[in-house]
């Protein structure tokens, strides 16, 4: 009988995932005993303490390089630097969410079983505060993105996906406003990404059998030490390679809305609560490409030759229908839903350069994004009527004249979306675009700088029907932003400002986190 040995764990490591898990946990422990009028004040104290204490110890495990919970977890430079990123994107969400003054209530539903239409609907729309589950259930979704971008075990990452996949399906379906649409979207999300995950299984199974091919002693496994030994040298068909890692893709493609597998964000991001949108435009883009570095960098990378081509193709696709679809969307919303498509397309770019100056660039776009997107959403929590946010383009016809200071910052705002210099949407391409023609993938810049003047076209016919455009009667006003929202706005738009003129620092702490510990 042999004696069952656990493997060693290094708590101080796995700190930031455990402080966020314990903060949810204790989320749902202050659901049940703190009274509802105290609740809302007590859960977000929490989740920003939670974030902050999370990101000290990011902060402490800066120099540490090494594997831990048996090859399960590596705490490296890329896997702190992205959690760092997140955790500060997280904190700008939860001020978002927790928001109660520009709306009466929240944005969220105050009951989510109540019966949409019926008076008790129109009752806690228009009474109630908002449901404080919110909380909780978005510490949930922040430990499950940190143990994703420092997965190194397919195993684990599987776990880690459904982890902060789950509480973003519920989040969506919680807006106070318009709940059937919310409803719906959530329906999609959870459809499209259940059928997403069973292609990440089924690749990750194909994957094992492939890693069943390597010398004598070397047992099969799915952490990525192994595949990436099994990649050099095994006795399997490549067909088996080949086929898992076109099914993983799959799966990670759809996290960060890659066409095709786009198709949920639209929807998702228009039905969804405002400040979910934001930070699943923020946060998951930065999870998503997180792991799905690591996997290309660390575990795959001695097959960049067989999946560069297809990815590329699928970079060059996301470009496209990002920027072409951009062009007719009606609300803004859904705009900036293809944005972030056509966004995922360059980031792509990014991830396909397999040397230092492409994972550095991808991480320092995946921040500077995420800045401006949560800005751009602040924005957009703002522009109100009766009826709650005014999304549909036309309503924002002549908001420059009734409201310059804040269609002021979200032209600035677009202008970065559209990378125009003195933003970080500028220099964020420019860093991706610069590291993929030093590896000669010449073809993928070209696509992205005329996507990226075909994207140009809807951010400026925005700025032009705000400024240049009559406001009418239908013309929403702009509600005072109250100190959540204000602080969310000034961080994202200082960001974006300060990432533009002087981005050395941060490209700097990029480049020096740029290697993965093997």
């Amino acid at each position: 009988m042999t004696d069952l040995k656990l493997p060693a764990i290094d708590y101080a490591a796995l700190a930031p995932i455990l402080i966020l898990f314990g903060a949810s946990c204790l989320g749902i422990l202050v659901e049940a005993f703190v009274p509802r009028a105290r609740r809302h004040l007590v859960q977000l104290v929490l989740g920003l303490l939670a974030v902050a204490a999370a990101l000290v110890m990011v902060v402490l495990n800066a120099q540490d390089r090494l594997v831990t919970a048996g090859s399960a977890v590596a705490v490296d430079g890329p896997a702190l630097f992205l959690q760092g990123a997140i955790l500060v994107l997280a904190g700008m969400s939860l001020l978002l969410i927790g928001e109660r003054s520009v709306q009466r209530g929240g944005a969220f539903v105050a009951a989510a079983a109540v019966t949409v239409g019926s008076e008790e609907d129109q009752r806690q729309a228009n009474d109630r505060g908002g449901a404080t589950e919110v909380y909780p259930l978005t510490l949930f979704a922040i430990s499950g993105m940190l143990l994703f971008v420092a997965a190194n075990d397919l195993l684990m990452m599987f776990i880690a996906l459904e982890a902060f996949s789950l509480p973003l399906y519920l989040l969506c379906a919680l807006a106070r406003r318009r709940r059937l649409l919310s409803q719906e979207a959530a329906l999609k999300y959870f459809l499209l990404g259940s059928y997403a995950s069973a292609f990440f299984l089924f690749g990750m199974a194909l994957i094992y059998g492939f890693t069943a091919g390597l010398p004598e002693g070397q047992a099969a496994g799915v952490d990525f030490g192994t595949i990436r030994d099994a990649v050099m040298d095994s006795s399997m068909s490549p067909v088996l390679l080949l086929a898992g890692l076109a099914l993983l893709s799959i799966g990670l493609l759809f996290k960060i809305a890659a066409a095709p597998f786009h198709v949920w964000t639209p929807d998702v991001y228009q039905g969804a609560p405002t400040p979910i949108t934001g930070f699943m435009a923020a946060c998951t883009k930065v999870a998503a490409f997180g792991g799905l570095l690591r996997v290309l960098h660390v575990a795959f990378s001695g097959a960049s030759w067989d999946f560069t081509p297809v990815l590329g193709t699928v970079a060059v696709l996301t470009m496209l229908v990002g920027a072409v679809l951009a062009v007719t969307q009606t609300d803004i919303k859904r705009l900036l839903a293809y944005s972030s498509v056509a966004n995922a397309g360059y980031l792509l770019v990014g991830a396909l350069v397999l040397s230092r100056d492409g994972l550095s660039s991808t991480m320092f776009y995946l921040v500077a994004y995420g800045f401006t997107v949560l800005a751009a959403f602040a924005v957009v929590t703002l522009v109100r009527d009766a009826d709650g946010e005014a999304t549909h383009l036309s309503r924002w016809a002549g908001l420059g004249r009734r409201s310059p200071l804040y269609a002021g910052i979200f032209t600035f705002l677009l202008l970065a979306f559209a990378g125009i210099p003195v933003t970080s949407g500028f220099t964020s391409k420019f860093a991706v675009f610069g590291a993929a023609l030093d590896q000669g993938q010449v073809w993928l810049v070209i696509a992205g700088v005329l996507t990226s003047m075909i994207l140009a076209f809807p951010y400026l016919r925005v700025v032009v029907m705000m400024w240049l455009s009559e406001p009418g009667e239908s013309t929403p006003t702009v509600s005072l932003p109250g100190g959540l929202t204000s602080a969310a706005l000034m961080i994202g738009v200082l960001a974006t400002l300060v990432l533009g003129v002087a981005p050395a620092p941060l490209l700097d702490l990029a480049n020096g986190a740029a290697e993965f510990v093997r």
